[in-house]
């Protein structure tokens, strides 16, 4: 009588996609700082490297990685058997 039901994916659920949109959130502000905020003195302070704008650039790296990773191998949730006792 019930149709049969397709395996359903995790979606915008997926813990992945939430912690690459927290890591990706700070690593844009990184690199927006990195670029057009840091002065010259704060680059000496930091011996002439650009640590915003690098950690920025990594956080954005990890982000999609984990985009691409929750895109490529999706988590499967399986169907419910909830009421199927009862019939």
């Amino acid at each position: 009588m019930a149709a049969s039901q397709a395996p359903k994916k995790a979606g915008v659920f997926d813990i992945r996609l939430i912690i690459a949109l927290l890591i990706g959130g700070y690593g844009l502000v990184l690199t927006i700082m990195g670029l057009w905020f840091t002065t010259d003195e704060e680059l000496t302070k930091a011996a002439d490297v650009n640590i915003n704008l690098w950690a920025g650039v990594g956080m954005l790296v990890f982000a999609a990685l984990f985009v691409l990773w929750a895109k490529l191998r999706p988590i499967v949730v399986p169907p419910s058997t909830e009421g199927e006792a009862g019939e």
